[in-house]
Formats: C-alpha cells, sequence, structure tokens
C-alpha cells in the first residue's frame, strides 16, 4: 500500500460516502473503499487499476461528471497542475470538504496554502513521512478551462516556426529544454514510415517530425494524460495530424516502426526513476522494422551506449554539447 494510501486509511472514518480519489496510485485503496471511485493522468496507473477494478478509474485531464461526497487530491510534483486540479475539484464541492495528501518532501505544506482559497484548512494527519489536509470548501470557485491555462510559444526553425502548447504538469512546461533543443538539430535523413515519439511530452518532437517528413505516420507516445492533450494542441496549433497513444512504456508502441526518436523520461513524481527510459533500450528492437533506427537524446553521464550495443547494434554518439549526447542505432538483425 502506498504511504499516502496508508494515512488515508488511519483517517478512515472520514470516508465512507462516495469518494473521488484523484491520482491515486495502482494500490488497493480502491478495494478497501468500495463507494470510492478514482480519477488518473498515469496510463500505467489507470492500466494496473482498470484491471484490478473494472469501471472505477477514468483516465484523462477532466474530472469525471458525477457528484462526490468529497474528493482527495494525491500531491503531483507540479505546482501549476496542483493549482488546476484543487480549483476543479473544489468547483464541485461547495460545502464538502476536499482533502489534499502527500509526501513532505513533495512540498505538501506548501501545497496546503493553495487550500487556502476555498475555506478554513486544518491538517488532520502526519504519518509516513506524509501528511494530509482538510478544507471544507465555503468558496467554490467556477471550474477552470484547462486550454486557458495553457502555455503557448513559438520555436524558430530552419523551416519556420512551430508553435508549441504546454499544459500545466507537462515536462519542461513552457520551454524548450536544452536536451530537446539538441536533438531538433540533429534529424536530419530519418528513414520514412512509421516514426515514434517516445515520451513526447508536449509534442514537438512529434510535430517536427510530421512537418519534416508529411508522408510518415507519426505517432507520439506519452504516459501522461496532459502531455498528450499538449501534443495534440501542438499539432492541431500547426495544422498536423498524428496518432496519440496513452502508454507507459515502449510496451505500448506500434510495431514495424521504421523510426523512434526520443528524449525519453526519467522522472516519476520527484522520484527519479529510469526504468522506463532502459526499457526503451533493451526493447527497441522489438519495436523497429529491420534497419530502424533509434535516435535519442541523454545526459552525457549515463551510459547508455553499452545497453543499446547490448540490444540493438553500434551505438554513434552523433553530437555532444551542454552536457547532453545524442545516440544513434540502426536494427540490422
Amino acid at each position: 500500500m502506498d504511504p499516502r494510501s496508508e494515512v488515508l486509511l488511519r483517517q478512515a472514518d472520514l470516508f465512507t460516502g462516495r469518494i473521488l480519489l484523484a491520482g491515486l496510485p495502482a494500490d488497493d485503496l480502491l478495494g478497501q473503499w468500495p463507494a470510492a471511485l478514482g480519477w488518473s493522468w498515469h496510463a500505467g496507473e489507470q492500466r494496473t487499476l482498470d484491471e484490478r477494478f473494472p469501471g472505477r478509474c477514468s483516465f484523462g485531464v477532466e474530472a469525471p461528471a458525477a457528484t462526490f461526497d468529497a474528493a482527495v487530491l494525491y500531491l503531483p510534483k507540479s505546482r501549476e497542475l496542483t493549482d488546476y486540479l484543487l480549483q476543479t475539484l473544489a468547483a464541485g464541492l461547495a460545502g464538502r470538504p476536499l482533502y489534499l495528501v502527500g509526501e513532505k518532501r513533495a512540498g505538501v505544506e506548501r501545497a496546503a496554502r493553495q487550500l487556502a482559497a476555498f475555506g478554513h484548512t486544518r491538517k488532520l494527519d502526519s504519518a509516513r513521512h506524509c501528511q494530509l489536509w482538510q478544507v471544507q470548501v465555503e468558496q467554490a470557485p467556477a471550474a477552470p478551462v484547462l486550454a486557458t491555462l495553457a502555455e503557448r510559444f513559438s520555436l524558430v526553425l530552419a523551416d519556420g516556426p512551430l508553435q508549441v502548447v504546454s499544459l500545466p504538469g507537462v515536462f519542461s512546461h513552457g520551454r524548450l529544454d536544452r536536451g530537446s533543443a539538441l536533438l531538433l538539430e540533429h534529424l536530419d535523413e530519418l528513414p520514412s514510415g512509421r516514426l515514434l515519439d517516445f515520451g513526447c511530452g508536449a509534442g514537438v518532437l512529434g510535430a517536427v517530425l510530421k512537418r519534416r517528413y508529411p508522408q510518415s505516420e507519426v505517432f507520439l507516445l506519452d504516459v501522461d494524460a496532459f502531455a498528450l492533450e499538449s501534443s495534440r494542441m501542438t499539432l492541431a496549433a500547426n495544422g498536423l495530424n498524428g496518432t496519440l497513444i496513452a502508454g507507459d512504456g515502449i510496451d505500448a508502441a506500434p510495431f514495424e516502426l521504421t523510426a523512434i526518436i526520443s528524449n525519453p523520461p526519467f522522472h516519476h513524481g520527484v522520484h527519479t526513476s529510469y526504468q522506463a527510459s532502459e526499457a526503451l533500450l533493451e526493447r527497441a528492437a522489438r519495436h523497429l522494422a529491420r534497419h530502424g533506427e533509434l535516435r535519442l537524446v541523454a545526459n552525457a553521464f549515463l551510459r547508455y551506449p553499452p545497453l543499446i550495443e547490448a540490444h540493438l547494434g553500434r551505438c554513434e554518439t552523433l553530437a555532444e554539447a551542454d552536457g547532453f549526447r545524442i545516440y544513434r542505432a540502426v536494427r540490422t538483425a
């Protein structure tokens, strides 16, 4: 059981009605509380929850359209995303309680101050290195419109400006990160066909791929619903199309790809994890067609070349700058 859920169970008497658990982990809390429902924006956790508790957890960027006696928000990493989620939940809870649970090191005390806009707040529990806060929603806000919270910016590229739409909580929100900027400079001579932007974020790489290789079928894969919505909006802003895939890792990708392009993720919440990146390197060959190519950017200190060569083939370093390297490998077998 996730330690945040353990804290909720310590106060189980407060959660006897129809409760919405927003951002819940893939643990057994829905089994403990049969009247509760979940709302997830993490595709991997959603899949696990849907397998264990069919029909009891929704996936996406909008809260379920239903009435609840109370709601619990599991604190996300992003402050901007926290603000959107708290406002969304509070908008439907006039006169009812809203709870916030999170790890101390994730900044739950700071985030709890955001509850004060809705009413009087109080801390209910502190255990398992987590805290539980409550606000009785006395001033319910208007439901926020997610699109109005997007950061929009333009990238000046050799083939013309690219409009980027970034939503709260998405990697490198409102700006282009250095790794992706370097990778954008090295997208020439890719094999056309079926291209994948793995860990697509706001969809910058996927949009550039579709514009540069218009005859190719472009897929954009991410674990996060807000990233996928950002990618959808970025494609639309540039008059482009692509296929969005919600999935937790490379196993969710199509087969017979001619190229996989990635600035691979290495964070899950406040924790650092290289699991998705390492799984990509270990299993990319399964999803690539013969002579298909993997091209990615990574921090220079990460020892990716031996892993790439063990599972795919010779690894070539195309460029190095600002602490990043561009790696390329081709499936030959």
